[in-house]
């Protein structure tokens, strides 16, 4: 017993167009026998969808044309043409809509199939346009494909290059920030390396030196005040000379790039 065929069980058409369908619907293509040609097209793709739907048209040797879910008359085919055309150009206002990388990239996930299944969809009209070079109508079919082909091409070198350039613009400010983090945390290591010697000096003495201004009161005793004592003085001199030795050396090139080694 014989399988029943994708087609439609009331297409009268050739035997040979139902033995060289299997059960799937394959690729898209064009198929001709005896003056009927059949038009095997793909329902608008998802990226969710592992398989694909099949559309069919069949063109009498008279020139009528059948489909079985889009109308009679060459409107069906155009009318598969249209809602490809509806789906690229809701695409077109996301894509110009879009300001983030999760934008651009939700572009071109959804497009993707839909540029895959264009171009098929105009090499199938371009093989039948090449079975049927008399008909105008697949003529017009064809070079409609042609533009759905390519703009969504465009569409989708366009969402590419704007996901490019927001990356790249991400990665600059990223590392210009990094940049200024770098130069502020070499700042104050400048400044940690000035102040440690008079640190150092001043926890080694206890930070309890006499330089006569701990027993001030008040502002008018600080005129007739004793001027600091020698030792105090010579602990903020030393720790300045110091300060500034151990600035020289962090800030030195030779102390932060460490010596190249030869390779053997």
């Amino acid at each position: 017993m014989s399988k029943a065929s994708i087609l439609p069980a009331v297409w009268n058409v050739p035997a040979e167009f139902r033995d060289r369908l299997g059960d799937q619907v394959g690729r898209q293509r064009a198929m001709f026998s005896d003056g009927h040609l059949l038009l095997i097209l793909h329902d608008l793709p998802s990226p969710e969808d592992i398989g694909r739907q099949g559309r069919f048209f069949w063109r009498q040797p008279d020139g009528t044309w059948s489909s079985y879910s889009r109308g009679a008359g060459q409107r069906g085919v155009a009318k598969h043409l249209d809602e490809y055309i509806d789906l690229v150009t809701r695409f077109e206002e996301q894509d110009e809509q879009s300001t983030s990388s999760t934008d651009y990239f939700s572009v071109i996930y959804g497009l993707a199939p839909i540029q895959r299944s264009a171009r098929n969809m105009h090499q199938a009209l371009q093989q039948a346009r090449e079975l049927c070079p008399q008909d105008r109508d697949i003529i017009n079919f064809r070079d409609r494909a042609y533009r759905i082909e390519r703009t969504a091409e465009l569409l989708m070198g366009d969402a590419k290059a704007s996901l490019e350039f927001l990356i790249a613009k991400r990665t600059e400010e990223q590392a210009e920030s990094s940049h200024q983090m770098a130069v502020s945390s070499h700042r104050l290591n400048i400044l940690a390396a000035f102040f440690f010697p008079m640190a150092t000096l001043s926890a080694l003495y206890g930070v309890n030196l006499q330089h006569g201004l701990e027993k001030i009161q008040s502002v008018s005793e600080l005129a007739s005040a004793p001027p600091p004592s020698f030792p105090f003085l010579l602990v903020i001199l030393v720790g300045i000379v110091l300060g500034f030795i151990l600035k020289s050396f962090v800030t030195s090139k030779n102390a932060s790039q460490p010596e190249k080694v030869e390779q053997a």
